[in-house]
């Protein structure tokens, strides 16, 4: 089983992604802060970039395994050898607080980068197809790259200008009386 997580937009504070599950998109995921880290960097140098519970894991390959999280009392999928990080897991929460540095799953409005919905359905339904390939021994990998609409320095700027649109689109009728 192959997972693609497609980082598409961030701020100073979080990054919302794509996931897809053998190329058909499942859900999306929120994650820490990019600080633009790869799996091929230097470990060295993703620890000086690195804030630890502030970050994205590195954009890279690798291999999922459905372990038992001593922190959360179940099995959830173990995103492994993640260099400069530990105990990555897949799981559902809605804000950046939540994270970590895990992908949380969920649905996005297209608004706050931020903010997730609909974490626990979202979650559920990727597990359940994560178990099936577990279960029948199929290898899980996830893959993850940055495929930015904008550059994650510029995301702020895109933020309010989605927002300052959301706006007058809203209140168009008020604001042209």
């Amino acid at each position: 089983m192959k997972l693609l997580l497609r980082r598409k937009v961030g701020n100073d504070k979080a990054s919302i992604a794509q996931l897809s599950v053998d190329g058909v998109f499942e859900c999306y995921t929120l994650e820490d802060k990019d600080r633009e880290l790869t799996s091929t960097m230097p470990l060295s140098e993703i620890k000086q970039k690195k804030v630890h519970g502030q970050t994205a894991i590195p954009t890279g390959r690798y291999k999922v395994v459905l372990s038992y999280s001593q922190r959360f009392k179940r099995i959830l999928p173990e995103v492994k050898e993640v260099p400069g990080f530990a105990g990555i897991r897949i799981h559902s929460g809605n804000h950046s607080g939540n994270t970590e540095g895990c992908p949380l799953t969920g649905t996005w409005d297209g608004k706050a980068v931020d903010w997730i919905s609909g974490s626990r359905d979202a979650f559920n339904k990727l597990m359940a197809k994560l178990q099936k390939a577990w279960d029948a021994k199929e290898e899980i990998w996830l893959t993850v790259e940055s495929a930015y609409t904008v550059a994650p320095h510029e995301s702020v700027a895109f933020q309010e200008v989605l927002e300052s649109a959301t706006f007058f689109k809203e209140h168009e009728s008020e604001l042209m009386a």
